[in-house]
């Protein structure tokens, strides 16, 4: 059963939970991450989640989310997760931004409540998505995707809204934005 990192309001692990009973209308924090897939055009892809999902059924999203097991580096969870998810190997992530933060209510009172550090990740290939993870997907230019989102034509996941503002912040250009210093992900995250 996969697990996740349970942590306390400075970062560090307090213990693990199965992911299948973590999230309910008392979510605890824990440890999570999201990652930006960009092609060598600076084109970022797009996912629709897929309806069978827990959390944010059929919403559109950024590339890939996921869970670092116990244990597990950041970057070796997100390769996991962008393999398992959409089929691509990377040849490496990049941390951009080490201690984002959200916490969202579902309609149905369904919390997501996490530390979720934001990598990106540039590829030449094209995903082949798993149907359990994601129903639809397609390629769209970086500053499109910001103007959409922060102009309200397309509702995207609370992590991704409040991301798209934090990135954009770093410039226009997604693939030269500066890397952060993993000594500044939370405690739990450092191996």
């Amino acid at each position: 059963m996969e697990q996740v990192v349970l942590l306390d309001e400075t970062g560090h692990g307090v213990g693990t939970a199965d992911k299948a009973t973590v999230h309910h209308r008392d979510t605890p924090l824990h440890l999570a991450f999201s990652c930006y897939v960009f092609d060598t055009a600076g084109s970022l892809l797009v996912t629709r989640r897929a309806r069978a999902k827990k959390t944010w059924p059929g919403v559109v999203t950024n590339s890939c989310c996921g869970h670092p097991a116990p244990g597990e580096s950041f970057a070796l969870a997100v390769s996991r997760r962008l393999n398992d998810e959409l089929g691509l190997a990377v040849p490496s992530v990049e941390l951009l931004l080490p201690r984002f933060r959200y916490r969202a209510v579902m309609p149905n009172g369904v919390v997501e409540n996490e530390l979720c550090p934001v990598f990106r990740a540039v590829v030449d290939a094209e995903p082949r998505p798993a149907p359990a993870e994601v129903d639809e997907l397609g390629w769209v230019s970086w500053p499109l995707f910001v103007s959409l989102v922060t102009g309200g034509e397309l509702a995207v996941s609370p992590w991704c809204r409040e991301q798209v503002d934090q990135l954009a912040a770093l410039g226009c250009d997604p693939l030269g934005w500066p890397v952060a210093s993993p000594a500044d992900l939370p405690p739990a995250a450092t191996p």
